[in-house]
């Protein structure tokens, strides 16, 4: 088989690129035929590290597979709430409750979904995630060029994350930067956690008070790092839990506001700064929050009043 390296392709490491194109072959294989030299790259033999250029013909040698079991179909769905597009990325609005890809048990995620819905798409693919039950701004890149300077952007902090949560408590300080190392770890079921602990990694997080009540809070909260449940964990530290966290909650009073009909976790991703990757234009964007979520502020601020006057 022979293929012409496109845009998409462009700049990817050949292992890699084989891995993507060759679906289901073992890595080992695919790193044996590279260091055979049955793989070639106009006509000459390349290591695993070379990077495809633009209109490289690629010869990929005849590969026998097993017969797998069929992959589970990915449904069309509802189509997603496209906030920001253009020709190198797309910034949607993702609804709470869906994965951003599959895996560790879900069959399909957003990137599935989005693939399965612009099948004329040639690249499509995560630049950050979400947690499932986390709601908001996600963004996807359609060139592989903007992928690699995004990801760069993130790791440098220069893309601004703001988050909407609504927690357990009165939060006092008008803006507090909340400076805690965090650690993960796997819990004897096998599932993934963290925890507050000096010998992790560093994390930053910015609180900004909103709004407050006697037994809650509506925080903004500014990401200056990007670590596995950061705000979740932060806050519960502080003993602020987010409202419906199923991890690192207050479980008590989750099932208070399961019965009051509140059923997610209260944490959404609601703005987004950067500087466009291709063109250096500042895009700053905003997603309102979701209507179960403005309902559960109303109710909140309601019998707040009834309770406390």
């Amino acid at each position: 088989m022979r293929v012409r390296v496109d845009d998409a392709s462009a700049g990817q490491r050949i292992d890699n690129f084989l891995v993507r194109v060759c679906k289901g072959v073992p890595k080992s294989h695919v790193y044996r035929i590279l260091r055979s030299g049955e793989v070639r790259v106009n006509s000459r033999r390349v290591d695993q590290t070379y990077r495809l250029q633009l209109d490289d013909e690629v010869r990929i040698p005849p590969i026998r597979l097993a017969e797998k079991a069929a992959e589970p179909v990915v449904p069309f769905g509802k189509p997603f709430d496209i906030v920001f597009e253009d020709e190198a990325l797309l910034v949607l609005d993702k609804p709470a409750g869906l994965a951003v890809h599959g895996g560790s048990g879900v069959s399909f995620g957003v990137i599935e979904q989005l693939r399965r819905q612009r099948p004329e798409a040639k690249f499509l693919e995560l630049v950050h995630r979400l947690d499932r039950e986390t709601s908001g701004l996600l963004i996807v890149a359609k060139k592989r060029s903007a992928l690699t300077v995004l990801h760069d952007m993130m790791r440098e902090g220069k893309v601004r994350k703001r988050y909407l949560t609504l927690v357990a408590g009165r939060w006092l300080n008008p803006m507090q930067h909340v400076k805690l190392a965090l650690h993960k770890y796997l819990t004897e079921g096998g599932e993934r956690r963290v925890s507050v602990n000096s010998e992790g990694k560093p994390a930053h997080s910015i609180v900004r008070l909103l709004k407050r009540w006697q037994s809650y809070s509506l925080v903004e909260v500014e990401l200056k790092t990007g670590r596995t449940h950061q705000i979740r964990v932060h806050l519960s530290h502080l003993g602020f839990p987010l409202c419906g966290d199923d991890k690192y909650g207050d479980f008590s009073l989750n099932k208070q506001l399961e019965k009051q009909g509140f059923k997610r976790m209260f944490l959404h991703a609601a703005k987004l700064a950067f500087h466009h990757p291709l063109t250096d234009q500042l895009i700053e964007l905003e997603a309102p929050l979701p209507p179960e979520l403005e309902r559960h502020v109303v109710q909140v601020e309601q019998t707040e009043e009834k309770e406390y006057g």
